[in-house]
């Protein structure tokens, strides 16, 4: 390579290196925002999710970080576990209820509130917070009443910085299990913004002043980068399990393999897709809010099903079964005290169901074959199968048995049997066949 090939080569990586710093150096100094998006219920890899983003913008010094919410709600501990990290957060935590359509429903109410700043897209809605119990149930009176006390006294306190208006309106939420529109929730303080999108939210923000742990901040979001934190593949794993569709199937697959295993030892497979299904649904139903009296109806299921394979009901247990699985399954998981976003899809469940049922079913039959069918083993084995004569029998000769050459010997009253004749097993003599002419 002469000298003026490398001067050329050297002067056009300098231009592509030049090409790619440009924007780079252009936008230092801007203002960098970090944006999550959190859809659905409350699940511990939301409040994982939303840690791992605060963490984030506190070590990339972010102007600001944007929770994007769109939740039914969830349970109290997660609630609080998402407040205290938005609360301690060194940098400003904007809740932003998006997109159009979506909601701050029950514990995402006082998720919003504790928002350095607060946002609702059009079209939006926050409220309905009255508590309920770990599994979704209506709380007893005193225990309502606690739990009303303590999340009211929460919300005020993240409220009244909003003044009386707002405080009233958070406190109906929780009291009388209120909702209000974006445009309700604007007027009465109980948000700082009404934004069309992102870029809207960060134009009114600009300028807003925040209170932080460490006293108030002005932000600055004119030209700002917005960068979108997506969840790990952990994160969405754990999101995936808490889905009560896939808890459901999980627990139906599990099952059904650990009692393949356990019909048929030896292998390995069965058993180990089983015991990972078994484990993920475990921890899916310990998230999600589950009555556990329907795992009777569902052990009861699996033993009619194993059996009818040995019982002589040629299929009533497995009906029986089918029904057992199907209550099962809606007193497991859509018992009337469910929150209705935790609840299996009912044609899931039935179709499953008969799935599973048609499944035993056609081990069923393959056992009362097996009942039915010719033993297969010692001199009934053979007896009445029909082979070829190779060498004649005088009485004495052979016989061609499947693969297999054996000394046969003619019946009595057979007479000859000559060499390509059919022939049929009549019994056994010591190694010897008896045999006659095939009929």
């Amino acid at each position: 390579m002469n000298r003026h090939t490398c001067f050329f080569v050297a002067l056009l990586l300098v231009w592509i290196f030049g090409l790619f710093s440009m924007p780079a150096a252009a936008q230092e100094g801007a203002p960098q925002v970090l944006e999550l998006t959190a859809d659905g219920p409350l699940t511990p890899s939301m409040a994982e999710y939303l840690k791992r983003g605060i963490q984030l913008a506190e070590r990339d010094n972010a102007e600001l970080l944007i929770f994007k919410l769109n939740t039914p709600g969830g349970s109290l501990d997660l609630m609080q576990d998402m407040v205290e990290s938005i609360r301690a957060s060194a940098i400003p935590v904007v809740v932003y209820i998006a997109p159009r359509g979506a909601m701050a429903g029950s514990a995402g109410t006082v998720i919003t509130l504790a928002g350095h700043a607060s946002a609702m897209a059009p079209e939006t809605a926050i409220g309905a917070a009255s508590p309920v119990g770990p599994e979704g149930q209506e709380l007893g009176e005193t225990s309502a009443a606690k739990a009303k006390n303590i999340t009211k006294a929460t919300v005020r306190a993240l409220a009244e910085r909003r003044g009386q208006t707002a405080v009233d309106l958070a406190e109906s939420t929780i009291e009388s299990a209120a909702a209000a529109s974006a445009s309700e929730a604007l007027n009465a303080g109980l948000v700082d913004f009404l934004a069309e999108d992102e870029a809207d939210l960060l134009r009114q923000l600009d300028g807003f002043t925040v209170q932080l742990t460490s006293g108030e901040h002005t932000l600055e979001t004119t030209g700002a980068t917005v960068t979108d934190l997506q969840p790990t593949l952990i994160e969405q794993l754990l999101a995936i399990l808490t889905n009560p569709n896939i808890v459901f199937l999980l627990l139906t697959v599990g099952v059904q393999a650990i009692i393949i295993e356990l019909s048929s030892p030896g292998g390995w497979v069965a058993g180990f897709i089983g015991a990972v299904c078994l484990a993920l649904a475990a921890y899916g139903m310990g998230v999600l809010s589950v009555n556990w009296f329907g795992l009777i109806f569902l052990a009861i299921a699996f033993a009619l099903f194993i059996l009818d394979i040995k019982a002589p009901t040629h299929g009533a247990l497995t009906v029986a079964g089918v029904a057992s699985l199907i209550v099962g399954s809606l007193v497991l998981f859509n018992s009337p005290a469910s929150p209705s976003f935790q609840r299996v899809s009912v044609p899931l469940i039935i179709l499953t169901s008969m799935f599973t049922g048609g499944i035993f079913f056609a081990f069923l039959l393959f056992a009362v074959r097996a009942q039915k069918g010719p033993v297969r083993t010692g001199v009934e084995s053979i007896l009445g199968r029909v082979g070829t004569v190779r060498d004649a029998l005088e009485p004495l000769g052979t016989v061609q048995l499947g693969g297999e050459l054996w000394t046969a010997q003619a019946a009595a009253g057979e007479g000859a049997l000559r060499a390509g004749e059919r022939v049929e097993v009549m019994g056994l003599e010591g190694n010897r066949l008896l045999v006659r002419k095939a009929r």
